[in-house]
Formats: structure tokens, C-alpha cells, sequence
């Protein structure tokens, strides 16, 4: 199949290539259909303002909806968002700074929207990746009334101490346009916590084998496997599927894999 990275841009999972979806991996010697795509950015991810019919929807924002997911590369787990993380729940954006230490990552989130992460660097205010740049903004201000969550754990890297992520998240301030070395709110945060080049924009190679998986939870028993060359890549798809909630993420799988089925069965008739 080769690379494709600058051939395709998947908007959806018609268009998605996918391993076996029941999550069960093919014998090593079996050709690995996998994703190696830019997807579309969601720098624009907030809003200069929250418009009155949104209010609700940030008030309201329901943890359940969202799909649990894990990450591995090759055989190691590098990312988990479980059942455990959601019964955590979302703190509002006025109680929220009281958690909150230097060095931290939160996400804001609300329905139907990206999440936005961001550095948490103290005297309440974080620095964050916001319409492609690096700003330093009091939380309140960054969260647009959103509710949000501290999320160090999400990702399994060790991280840098606190001191050295806040000074890392501060240098970058100011940083624009293409200057910015990172796709997104989320890969930003995590770089300045991790330090890992795999997080920013080129950090890989795309080329052989897809050593990164995103095992998607369907239900108790059933779960979807995509493969992917980058991080940079999976993580613009797990922020879709963020995007979209867990029941639109499942509606959709299932269209693809019952339209995948109806072609196969087309072709066996012929």
C-alpha cells in the first residue's frame, strides 16, 4: 500500500482502512492494512466565544459518552482512557484551579467539541497551543467555561519534573504559525510533559510496519483495532473520535463494517 500521507486526508471510517474488528491481530506474516494519514487539524478547536446554546452543553458534559481506548506501541501500553478515568469525572472552570499544580496537564471539554489540553504553570494561569499558537493565558480565561480535568495519567511516559515542563511550556511562548512544531493542543501538552519528539509535527518516520495500535472499546466484549505509522497521526484520530462521542464513533463503525460487508458479499456473488 506504501505511504499515502500526502495522497489522503480521511475524514470519516469509509474511507478508514482497519485491521480485524474484533481487535484480534493477524498472524505476523499476514499483510497489515494500516493508516498512515494527516488527518484534518482541529487547531480551531475553541471558540472566541460560547454561544447561549452551548452553555447547557458545557454545563452538562456527561463522562459516559466518551469511548474508552488504548494505545500501544508494538507491545507496550503508552496510553489508557478507561471506565476508572470517567468515573473521575469534570471539575468547573472555578473549582478546577484548586487542583491543580505546576506542571500539570488539564483538558477542557465539552459536547460535540475537541478538547483543549494545557500546561498548568502556576499562579493560575497555563500555557496552551490556541489557533496556531503558543499562549500564556489565566486558566479561567483558557477554559471558555469549560469543565476540565487534570490528565498526567493518561499517558504512561515518565514524566519530566514539574520545573522543567513548566520551563519547557513557557520558552515556546509566543511561538506562531510555522514556527508551531506541534499539530494540536493535546500533542503540545504532552511534549512539554514528556519531552518526547514523537509528538511533534515529522517526530517519526512513516515508513514499514504500523507500530502504533488504538484498541477502541465498543462494549464488555467487543472492541475495533486501528493501526497507524505515527503518534502524531493517532492522536488527530483519537481526538475525532473525542470529538464526536462514543455513540456516534460506534454508529459509525458500524455503517463502515456493515458497507464493508455488503461489498464482499457483492464480490462473492460475481
Amino acid at each position: 500500500m506504501g505511504n499515502q500521507v500526502e495522497k489522503l486526508t480521511h475524514l470519516n471510517y469509509n474511507e478508514l482502512p482497519t485491521t480485524d474488528p474484533n481487535g484480534l491481530d493477524p498472524e505476523d506474516d499476514t499483510p497489515r492494512i494500516g493508516v498512515s494519514y494527516i488527518f484534518s487539524a482541529d487547531d480551531d478547536e475553541l471558540e472566541d466565544n460560547i454561544e447561549e446554546t452551548e452553555k447547557d452543553d458545557v454545563k452538562h458534559y456527561d463522562c459516559r459518552n466518551e469511548l474508552e481506548c488504548a494505545v500501544y506501541y508494538r507491545d507496550e501500553c503508552i496510553y489508557e482512557r478507561n471506565s476508572r478515568f470517567g468515573e473521575v469525572g469534570t471539575l468547573s472552570c472555578e473549582n478546577l484551579p484548586n487542583k491543580c499544580n505546576p506542571g500539570d496537564l488539564v483538558e477542557f471539554v465539552a459536547i460535540g467539541q475537541y478538547p483543549h489540553w494545557a500546561v498548568c504553570v502556576g499562579d493560575l494561569q497555563v500555557v496552551h497551543f490556541y489557533r496556531n499558537e503558543i499562549k500564556c493565558d489565566f486558566l479561567l480565561d483558557a477554559s471558555q467555561g469549560k469543565r476540565g480535568r487534570i490528565v498526567n495519567d493518561l499517558y504512561k511516559f515518565r514524566a519530566l519534573s514539574p520545573d522543567v515542563v513548566v520551563q519547557s511550556a513557557i520558552e515556546q511562548v509566543g511561538m506562531k504559525e510555522r514556527d508551531v512544531c506541534w499539530k494540536n493542543s493535546e500533542c503540545f501538552a504532552a511534549w512539554c510533559r514528556f519531552g518526547k519528539r514523537e509528538f511533534k509535527m515529522g517526530g517519526e518516520i512513516r515508513i514499514g510496519k504500523q507500530p502504533y495500535k488504538m484498541k477502541l472499546q465498543l462494549s464488555e466484549k467487543k472492541s475495533h483495532v486501528l493501526d497507524f505509522q505515527s503518534l502524531e497521526d493517532l492522536i488527530m484520530e483519537k481526538r475525532r473520535n473525542d470529538q464526536m462521542g462514543r455513540e456516534a464513533v460506534i454508529q459509525e463503525l458500524e455503517n463502515h463494517l456493515n458497507g464493508t460487508e455488503d461489498t464482499e458479499n457483492d464480490y462473492n456473488c460475481n
